[in-house]
């Protein structure tokens, strides 16, 4: 019996590659052959599962963080150093948050920039940039910022860039063309701003009240109309604009970028559709399953391969929210939450080594009977 666990990273308790290892202890009980294959769409463990699925290498660099203190994070390199991979979440990650400290509007994307202007500098002829689980608003002030662009008021002082900066843009300093181009990696399709942009649905998740999610979007409205006076075109209701409080935007409007599905690339460079010839099953995972899952997160990218294939596709998840019956729709054969009983938030990350192994020994007693 074959099984090929592709699993994403489970936010706060496993990386990708921990919840492979966990899941084949598992299924390595009932005897089964297993090939791991650590996963990501774009958030946390984007670059470690590129790398590892493309046979590349790390480069350790340090960068500034959510809060401008110094960060340690890491570019990809692959292709023999051509391409280079970029995880936002390394420098401006809602993780590198504590609780306390998750305020949207007071948060840069400086970081990410830098870590783009290491890889220029550094050699590379593309960049791939996750664009998942950041903790920022900005727009992405702070990339831009570290890329030689300026940001001014109307009594022409230099803004910070963070979020609350955004509606006091009065006027963009040009900085150079970017030199090579830029594929971003994104699961969402957000516009930059309103009801269904970057500060109201995202916003709140990063810690944000009410009135400062009303005001951050104000603030990426009027941003948006400043950059398209100054660029020449409008940007804001690009698909993907509003992804990682409104880097996508940034991405887009000043360089150039081409947005393709974070799954798709790990999945592409991980062979998937190869190692699942010959499969009996493959599990999938990650830490909360529900109805966004279906929109282009990684349990669904995997199982609509696997549906392709002729494979059953089993999803393991930290935890089964609303809509997660979706999933069904999408080629998944079956989902299981591996919580085994009532018990708080921190026991149940403590624990998820353990019961992801669990859940996925008794899949595959299942299925071999």
């Amino acid at each position: 019996m074959k099984i090929i666990l592709a699993f994403d990273a489970y936010k706060g308790s496993l990386s990708a590659p921990a919840a492979c290892a966990a899941a084949g202890a598992g299924v390595a009980r009932v005897g089964a052959e297993s090939v791991a294959l650590p996963l990501s769409d774009g958030g946390e463990g984007f670059t470690d599962a590129l790398v590892t699925a493309g046979g590349g290498r790390r480069q350790e660099v340090t960068v500034t963080g959510p809060h401008f203190q110094p960060v340690p994070a890491e570019i990809g390199w692959l292709d023999d150093g051509a391409t280079a991979v970029i995880e936002s979440a390394q420098a401006c990650g809602l993780g590198l948050l504590p609780p306390k400290a998750r305020h949207p509007a007071r948060t840069t994307t400086l970081g990410v920039g830098e870590l783009l202007r290491a890889a220029v500098d550094g050699g590379a002829r593309k960049l791939v940039v996750g664009l998942g689980g950041t903790g920022t608003n900005d727009g992405g002030l702070g990339l831009l910022q570290a890329l030689g662009w300026g940001f001014f008021d109307a009594q022409e002082g230099a803004l910070p860039p963070v979020g609350a900066s955004l509606g006091q843009v009065a006027r963009i300093e040009r900085g150079d063309p970017f030199p090579v181009p830029v594929v971003a990696a994104c699961d969402v399709r957000n516009p930059l701003f309103g009801p269904t942009g970057a500060a109201y649905v995202f916003a709140p998740q990063k810690g944000a009240s009410p009135e400062e999610v009303a005001v951050l979007d104000a603030g990426l409205r009027h941003f948006a109309a400043v950059c398209a006076e100054t660029l020449g075109a409008d940007f804001a209701d690009q698909s993907g604009a509003g992804a990682a409080g409104g880097l996508g935007f940034a991405l887009l409007a000043f360089l150039g970028a081409t947005f393709q599905p974070g799954a798709a690339l790990a999945i592409d460079l991980a062979h998937l559709d190869d190692h699942l010839r010959g499969a009996d099953l493959c599990l999938t995972g990650e830490g909360c399953t529900d109805a966004q899952t279906a929109f282009g997160k990684l349990p669904a990218a995997v199982a609509a391969r696997c549906a392709a294939a002729g494979v059953p596709c089993v999803c393991l998840s930290g935890a089964l929210g609303d809509g997660w019956r979706t999933l069904y729709d999408h080629g998944m054969t079956a989902l299981f939450s591996i919580t085994p009983r009532p018990e708080t938030l921190d026991a149940a990350l403590a624990n998820a080594a353990e019961a992801l192994a669990d859940t996925a020994e008794a899949v595959v007693r299942t299925l071999r009977a």
